[in-house]
């Protein structure tokens, strides 16, 4: 029976991958909602955070014994590609045997790799809307990755803004949706 926190993850790294392919060569240069990044930053930031799984998760490697390994602009001239590489190794460590009940080493500690996933889901469908927005492209999101998206935020926003990784939460407007509510938890007005 295939694990719902990897299905959920199959889902926000093809969700972002769909956005990415949508960028024309012309749109990387374009401002995000993530104030100091490109349309181009942005995929270079979440496509790098999917190149670290592969270290923690299958090879046990530590924040440190990673070092600067993908710092840097490591797109090259093919984002798209550059993405795709990186999703299916993340998604493949996630999904290797009894991966998601193993302990890595994180910025901010140890970690289930559960949680790990479950980060970086959400920050995938966080970051398929600034993507969208960005471009001109639909900004709307599947209605289950937002609740899921949703409930990984919620419990750690504050601190979340605190250590720079989102905005400071904003207060939705009465009646607002799950989307409004999932983007003014992570500082996005819709």
């Amino acid at each position: 029976m295939p694990e719902p926190l990897l299905e959920q993850h199959a889902e926000a790294l093809r969700l972002f991958g769909s956005r990415v392919r949508a960028v024309a060569p012309g749109q990387r240069g374009l401002p995000t909602p993530c104030a100091e990044w490109t349309v181009r930053d942005l995929v270079n930031h979440v496509t790098a955070e999917q190149l670290w799984v592969p270290p923690l998760v299958t090879e046990g490697c530590t924040v440190a014994e990673v070092g600067d390994r993908f710092a840097g602009d490591i797109l090259g001239d093919d984002p798209a590609a550059a993405w795709d590489r990186a999703a299916r190794a993340a998604h493949t460590a996630f999904a290797s045997p009894w991966a998601l009940e193993r302990i890595v080493s994180l910025s901010y500690g140890p970690s289930k790799a559960a949680a790990y996933c479950a980060e970086l889901t959400a920050d995938c469908v966080v970051h398929a809307w600034d993507l969208a927005r960005a471009v001109g492209a639909d900004d709307r999101l599947p209605a289950g990755l937002v609740r899921f998206a949703l409930d990984e935020i919620t419990p750690y926003a504050d601190g979340l803004a605190a250590a720079g990784m989102y905005g400071p939460p904003l207060v939705p407007p009465p009646g607002a949706d799950d989307q409004t509510r999932l983007l003014a938890l992570t500082g996005r007005a819709a």
